[in-house]
């Protein structure tokens, strides 16, 4: 199970941009309605929407669905779930690296509203893995482990927020080693080019989807008492 609950880690990473980086880049865009100004950090209400959407649709729509190919009462396995938001955090990446290369072109007088699609595909992606990790360190766990195991999802959250600031702290100091603004520029992020640390990000994620499945394929199922 360990090789499995280290690829949440680099989920985590991936996942705790909404809460910085994607704050960051809403900060540098169109943010004004009328007279209203929309504070950049609200938008992370899309990522909650976005999963009180999926739950139900998923449960209700997808699951059944799913059912009648592979005959499994959960349609799909706890492993196969975790490999979709996986898979769906990658997509969320690059749709960030998008629009940041989009809005650095433009010069500004980006919408702010053009981050909505990568708020939304991460917390797709939140109830496929989260939920399904749950699912699996309970299910998968020894009877007299299931108390522990179950805690694993908690510190792979944790671990996955320090990689993300060990990641941030490493990409800033090699970019400005030649004594530029770097990458993630402390002041002005139009000087930087953040849509190259959402590249990375892309890059991280699409190396741990296949090490996540070559794990999950030889992971051997616990027997059923």
């Amino acid at each position: 199970m360990f090789p499995i609950w280290l690829s949440g880690i680099v989920f985590t990473a991936l996942q705790s941009q909404i809460y910085t980086l994607f704050v960051q880049q809403g900060r540098s865009m169109k943010r004004t309605v009328a007279s209203f100004e929309i504070p950049p950090a609200t938008l992370g209400m899309f990522d909650t929407a976005s999963v009180l959407i999926c739950v139900p649709i998923y449960d209700q729509i997808l699951v059944p669905f799913v059912r009648r190919f592979t005959c499994r009462a959960k349609g799909f396995t706890d492993l196969q779930r975790m490999g979709l938001g996986l898979f769906v955090s990658v997509l969320s990446m690059a749709a960030a690296a998008t629009v940041e290369t989009e809005r650095l072109l433009r010069g500004g007088g980006m919408s702010i509203f053009w981050q909505v699609p990568q708020y939304f595909l991460m917390g797709t992606a939140e109830v496929f893995f989260y939920i399904g990790q749950l699912e699996f360190y309970y299910e998968q766990s020894p009877d007299a482990m299931r108390s522990l195991c179950s805690a694993l999802p908690l510190l792979s959250t944790a671990f996955g927020s320090y990689l993300s600031s060990l990641i941030v702290s490493v990409v800033a100091y090699l970019t400005t080693m030649d004594g530029g603004e770097g990458w993630i520029p402390s002041e002005d992020i139009d000087k930087g080019h953040l849509d190259y640390f959402f590249w990375l990000l892309v890059c991280f994620g699409s190396v741990n989807v296949p090490v996540f499945v070559f794990f999950s394929h030889n992971h051997m199922q616990k027997k059923a008492a």
